[in-house]
């Protein structure tokens, strides 16, 4: 008996021995070890073979880790080792619904800046406090709209603001920059925007330079008036003392292909006289928004309503006719209704893929631009569509993705499969520059690329914590195989998913893990300081 007794207590004392030595010896150092894999940092250097260690969200050694030990090891050998993407133009207004981002997530993308176009949510802070208690698959940001404010203050008013209305949108953007904005941004081809002078808008954007932010602009136009709208957005640059990103930059429209030519010069003279302009890009040669893009923006001063009883006046609809058609031969109708593709329409889903062309022969119409026109002005008072416009010259897509200062912006919307007919960005725009123009057309050395997509949008954003591979970053990281990464949404199939993408890890979480996508919710609600 004596015997068993001092047997267990051996047993005992040695497994609480092992116990310590393990505990103090052999414990995992990090959280996760990726070895052996092709590190872009980011900033455009050449690519080093390297391991990374990560340890509680952070980035916290580089170098030949070999002998460390870690929770997950990672050996991606073949692999490209990239920063986290950042995507500059991102509609996130479906994020409630679908907090997972997992459209963006699946393309690499580990942040993005929402409220573009003019557009955003009211009031900033609650709107962001209800983010971070929902939790969200990746890092978010927000610019504050000018459209949102105005229409805050003013409604759909096709007038100058009075001095007292204009210090009420000066009061809404301090606040809201106050809260955490990480600038403004314009959509002056949409409304109310398109009713505002530049005064306004330059009175506006001091407010956010005041506290350090951007300026992000959908040009007054992008056609045929597009030299006068880049030189609009320089002045403000100018004037109010703020950074710019002409957001989505392009030329729209048969008579300005070819026409990025002049902007970019423009850019650079700019840039030249020490004004900090950039430019954001998604790569396609097709756009996407509302049909409403076509109607003349004088008529639909005052909403829906009024636009309605407007169409029903013959010389008034005459007008708004004659401004369509206009549209559609010079701007984003490529003068051609086969060039006009339905995404949404929520009164007429078949339609939902299908061209303009298509509804009119449906109809039992010749696809005349003039019927195009009155079939616009039908599906505006049926409540309006989401278009895909092919209107864009290839030749541009590619001069404007060549210039230094042209980071990567998807203008996507939060998506999942089933949701509409949408434009291929919401799916593949980060994979389609990685594998369409830098692996097939080697239109970017795949350094460069990944330079766009994250420092210079992270400089751009003052994020100094995201954007490299280095010590001490925050670990948003994406890997992917650089001989097959490649979109797979087209504008016949868009719901799908790209491949080629294996690990995405937000901060320190794997949102992606071998190509599987988890549902994590480790992003962050960024506000700036």
């Amino acid at each position: 008996m004596q015997l068993n007794l001092n047997t267990d207590l051996l047993i005992k004392l040695f497994l609480s021995f092992s116990f310590i030595v393990i505990f103090s010896c052999g414990g995992p150092e990090y959280d996760i070890l990726i070895l052996d894999g092709t590190v872009y940092d980011g900033s455009g250097n050449a690519p080093i073979e390297t391991d990374i260690a990560i340890k509680d969200s952070m980035i916290v050694a580089i170098g030949d880790l070999d002998e460390a030990k870690a929770a997950r090891i990672l050996k991606v050998d073949g692999l490209a080792v990239s920063p986290g993407f950042i995507d500059m133009h991102t509609h996130l207004e479906p994020i409630m619904e679908l907090p997972s981002c997992e459209s963006h997530v699946r393309q690499g993308v580990t942040t993005a800046l929402g409220g573009p176009d003019g557009s955003s949510p009211w009031p900033l802070k609650s709107y962001l406090d209800g983010l971070q208690a929902k939790g969200v698959g990746m890092n978010v940001a927000y610019l504050i709209g000018h459209n949102t404010v105005r229409k805050n203050v003013m409604g759909l008013e096709n007038r100058a603001p009075t001095q007292d209305e204009l210090q009420s949108m000066e009061a809404q953007i301090d606040s809201a920059m106050k809260e955490g904005a990480f600038g403004i941004s314009t959509g002056l081809k949409y409304l109310p925007g398109a009713f505002s002078e530049v005064d306004e808008v330059i009175a506006l954007s001091k407010v956010a330079s005041k506290h350090g932010g951007i300026y992000t602009s959908h040009l007054r136009e992008e056609g045929l008036g597009l030299f006068d709208a880049v030189q609009e957005a320089i002045q403000i640059s100018a004037e109010a003392e703020i950074p710019v990103v002409l957001t989505h930059h392009k030329a729209i429209g048969k008579p300005m292909w070819g026409k990025s030519v002049r902007t970019l010069a423009m850019v650079d003279s700019a840039r030249a006289k020490g004004l900090d302009i950039k430019m954001d890009q998604y790569p396609y040669a097709a756009s996407y928004t509302g049909i409403s893009v076509l109607i003349p923006s004088w008529s639909m001063a005052g909403g829906q309503e009024v636009f309605d009883e407007r169409a029903t006046d013959p010389a008034l609809r005459d007008s708004i006719k004659n401004g369509i058609v206009f549209n559609i031969l010079n701007d984003r109708g490529g003068s051609n209704l086969d060039r006009i593709q339905f995404a949404k329409v929520e009164w007429q889903p078949e339609l939902e893929g299908k061209t303009l062309k298509y509804w009119a022969e449906q109809k039992g119409l010749e696809p005349t631009v003039e019927n195009g026109a009155d079939l616009v002005i039908e599906a505006q008072l049926n409540g309006g569509a989401s278009c895909v416009f092919h209107a864009m010259a290839e030749e541009d897509v590619t001069r404007i993705m060549q210039h230094p200062q042209t980071m990567i912006g998807s203008d996507g919307r939060l998506v999942e499969p089933g949701m509409g007919h949408p434009h291929p960005r919401w799916y593949g725009t980060f994979p389609r520059v990685l594998g369409h123009y830098v692996r097939e057309r080697k239109t970017l050395e795949l350094t460069e690329a990944i330079r766009k997509m994250t420092l210079l949008p992270a400089q751009s954003l003052n994020l100094t914590d995201r954007g490299l591979i280095k010590e001490g970053m925050r670990a948003d990281i994406t890997i992917f195989n650089p001989e097959t990464i490649i979109d797979k949404a087209t504008f016949e199939k868009p719901h799908q998913y790209p491949k080629g993408i294996d690990f995405v890890i937000v901060n320190g979480f794997f949102a992606v893990d071998n190509g599987e996508f988890h549902d994590l919710r480790s992003g962050m609600i960024l506000r700036k300081k």
